[in-house]
């Protein structure tokens, strides 16, 4: 990715800012997307391109609300095809993770040679009839694998999946991890060294679910103890950086409407090494 400011930046990267529905459990992601969005805006000198219409939060199981997300998310999966498409690096700041059930598809059709570091404390490969809770966002990388149809899509390889930090695995999860199906690298010490390992040099393209951290570091809906501080995830930034970034994805950062003090800044000093080429 070329240096945040430099003379490539305008021509290589895009910024998208996703407010549509994406299973939302409250009001809180959209303000927040925007947050994330604004700051990325003022670091990188860049314009963001808007897409979706946000509206209240209505939880429910994944069928009844992946009717309702669908027209907004197909809009962000074109947003991220002519992106994809003129070469250059989409990075966007989501509402949820279910918003990635938009971007994915699009991503292994121009970029089947990407590995994608999926930073969350889940797994999010459950399918709707093994899913104890039936949420949408828990979804999001079996239905880009094409294990159950969303209507967005499929094309990724669960063999160019690397979850990273990832804790609350459920047994469907757990098997796929224990029979080599998908890569894991835990939290540790040894996280930068082992997502170089994993990753093998491939193009990288990086997903972030808030909850990744421990709980308490950034505003966010889930809280998972034992997380990455945020310093682990600037090592993990540091040593996907030494690879081709070919996207970012931020998801989950909360915020109130109202709400004048929660700062992006620390998240996004974390992931400098990734917008900073």
């Amino acid at each position: 990715m070329p240096t945040a400011g430099g003379a490539g930046a305008a021509e290589r990267v895009a910024l998208v800012r996703y407010q549509g529905p994406a299973g939302d459990h409250n009001d809180r992601a959209v303000p927040g997307a925007a947050r994330v969005a604004d700051e990325l805006a003022r670091r990188l000198r860049l314009p963001v391109t808007v897409v979706g219409t946000p509206r209240p939060a209505a939880p429910a199981r994944w069928d009844v609300e992946l009717p309702v997300a669908l027209p907004a998310l197909r809009e962000l999966a074109a947003t991220h095809d002519a992106i994809l498409a003129a070469d250059r690096v989409p990075v966007a700041a989501l509402t949820r993770c279910a918003a990635a059930l938009a971007t994915l598809p699009v991503l292994a059709r121009h970029r089947p040679d990407a590995c994608v570091v999926w930073f969350d404390a889940h797994g999010d490969l459950n399918v709707p009839d093994a899913s104890a809770s039936g949420y949408l966002g828990g979804m999001v990388l079996s239905a880009a694998a094409g294990r159950w149809e969303s209507g967005l899509g499929a094309g990724l390889e669960l063999g160019n999946v690397v979850l990273a930090g990832a804790r609350d695995l459920d047994p469907d999860e757990r098997r796929l991890v224990a029979d080599g199906t998908v890569a894991l690298a835990g939290v540790g010490a040894d996280l930068p060294a082992r997502l170089r390992q994993l990753v093998r040099g491939r193009p990288v393209y990086v997903h972030l679910d808030c909850d990744v951290l421990e709980p308490g570091l950034v505003p966010t809906d889930y809280r998972v103890p034992g997380g990455l501080s945020l310093a682990d995830l600037a090592g993990a930034a540091a040593a996907l950086a030494e690879h081709e970034i070919v996207g970012v994805e931020i998801a989950e950062f909360e915020v109130a409407a109202d709400a004048g003090t929660a700062d992006a800044g620390p998240l996004l000093d974390a992931l400098a090494p990734l917008l900073a080429g």
